[in-house]
């Protein structure tokens, strides 16, 4: 188990065709795995930072990709309504079956919308929003990939991105094989857990897809439990 280069092995929900029961119970586990690790805090962290560094009009539109299930949103959401935010939020995920529960996932949630796209189409990069929010997806493309989605990603957001993601190190991996012992009885999110540690950053990774991105600033910070928060300031 090498954790030098990032690995190229495809995820199980790689596949956009995974849907019903065995689609829901894998993103109902990860929403567990981001509750007890802390992992949606680190984004909604990011989301607090943004804000308080630019001047916006409301509501705020925000744009989360790779949204799955819709539960970050929800979060957003909730913060938004504590704070007196007004917020337009739009989940992205090129997994219509994901969409389909994310909708349903959200139903008390009117300020939440949902559309299944390809993130490298003319339809998302004619998307126009203050923030984009990317949790967790990042890793799921090469690195050729990951640089044209954040140069898309500048031109689509008028404030900022955050971005929340894993930081590949051998005792993340043992740590989450570990953990899923106790915790987790799937074995999709168990193998693609591992999987993504594995696709996952050390910070060069990070400081060398940001080189040249027209922002006025960025901010890489590592988080427990083996994330780092980067967030791109327009």
């Amino acid at each position: 188990m090498n954790t030098k280069i990032r690995s190229s092995q495809r995820e199980i929900m790689d596949d956009f065709e995974l849907q019903g029961k065995e689609l829901k119970k894998t993103l109902e586990d990860l929403d567990k795995v981001n509750k007890w690790l802390g992992g949606n805090k680190v984004t909604l962290e990011g989301v607090e930072k943004v804000l308080k560094s630019a001047c916006y009009a409301q509501p705020v539109s925000i744009m989360d990709v790779g949204c799955g299930n819709g539960s970050l949103l929800k979060e957003v959401a909730e913060y938004g309504r504590k704070n007196g935010i007004k917020m337009r939020l739009l989940g992205i995920d090129a997994n219509h079956h994901a969409v389909e529960l994310a909708r349903k996932n959200t139903i008390d949630f009117p300020e939440i919308t949902f559309q299944a796209l390809d993130i490298f189409s003319e339809q998302f990069r004619a998307q126009k929003v203050d923030l984009i929010l990317c949790n967790l997806t990042l890793h799921h493309f090469t690195d050729a990939e990951i640089k044209q989605i954040l140069r898309n990603f500048v031109k689509n957001a008028m404030m900022g991105i955050v971005i929340n993601d894993l930081h590949r190190t051998r005792i993340a991996y043992y740590l989450f094989k570990a953990f899923c012992t106790v915790f987790i009885d799937n074995e999709i999110a168990r193998k693609d857990g591992l999987t993504s540690i594995l696709r996952s950053f050390k910070k060069k990774d990070l400081i060398e897809y940001g080189r040249d991105l027209n922002v006025r600033d960025q901010m890489i910070t590592w988080k427990w439990a083996f994330r780092y928060q980067w967030i791109l300031l327009k």
